[in-house]
């Protein structure tokens, strides 16, 4: 009975966007412009209730993809994780625009076998070779997350922002590091490389416990999967969404969320 009703409770929980499943994720750097032939960057993670306040659990780092601005990859220094938030520095050394994210996968799969519910979670590539003979009913689920936020030393370049086609992805038009106030902005959400079209997109600006109004928006993209936004006031910014879409043909659900941080410029 206990197996069963957990179960029960793991296909809820799937039914649900991850945005209802967890506390607001994010990557918020000290900075996103900087000039000079090198500079530092500084880096906080964390899982919380309010926008950039870490009152909830660190993030842990497994899937930290730091992407230079020529390509290729670039490390992360000082890392540290402590009971609220993690942190790491970057050595800017490249002129141009860094991807710094935090990306999860996983997949499970439930399946009925001699009368029994059973559950399988692993790669992706093993669960062919795992699947009895015998199963039946067979439910599929992949699972991303990307967390990430985007640096520029100098002048600023596209060549990190390329999506992977893994995922909910944003793609911006804008340059994520050429943002101000009063000027409209235009991104693109993808979803494992295509447009996400009606997908509700969350952005909540930072510093909520300095004030009453949360200061937090929804809007939602078009057919392309774009939506333009027009920010009234500086400050750093957390963007979300997340999506579910059932399996078709035998193929597996997408369960995918996106937590990203601007910064607008006055």
């Amino acid at each position: 009975m206990k197996k069963t009703l957990a179960l029960i409770a793991l296909g809820a929980a799937l039914a649900l966007p991850l945005s209802a499943q967890a506390h607001r994720a994010w990557l918020a750097p000290t900075a996103t412009v900087l000039s000079g032939g090198e500079a530092w960057v500084g880096f906080d993670a964390g899982m919380s209730n309010g926008v950039f306040i870490p009152d909830h659990a660190a993030m842990r780092l497994d899937g930290l993809t730091i992407t230079a601005p020529d390509g290729s990859a670039a490390q992360a220094q000082n890392s540290h994780q402590a009971r609220y938030r993690s942190t790491f520095d970057l050595h800017l050394t490249q002129p141009g625009t860094y991807r710094v994210a935090n990306v999860g996968s996983g997949f499970m799969a439930t399946y009925m076998e001699n009368g029994e519910q059973k559950r399988w979670r692993g790669r992706e590539a093993d669960f062919a070779a795992a699947l009895p003979a015998g199963a039946t009913e067979v439910q599929t689920t992949r699972m991303n997350s990307r967390t990430e936020t985007f640096v520029t030393l100098g002048e600023p370049n596209d060549t990190a922002l390329a999506p992977t086609g893994q995922g909910l992805e944003l793609v911006p038009v804008t340059h994520p590091n050429d943002l101000v106030v009063g000027e409209p902005a235009t991104f693109k959400f993808v979803r494992d490389g295509q447009p996400a079209a009606d997908l509700e997109v969350t952005i909540a600006r930072g510093g909520t416990r300095y004030r009453d109004n949360p200061e937090e928006q929804t809007v939602r993209t078009d057919a392309q999967g774009a939506f333009t936004v027009t920010w009234s006031d500086a400050g750093m910014y957390w963007l979300n969404a997340s999506v579910r879409t059932p399996g078709a043909a035998g193929q597996p659900a997408l369960n995918a969320s996106y937590n990203g941080v601007l910064e607008i410029l006055p």
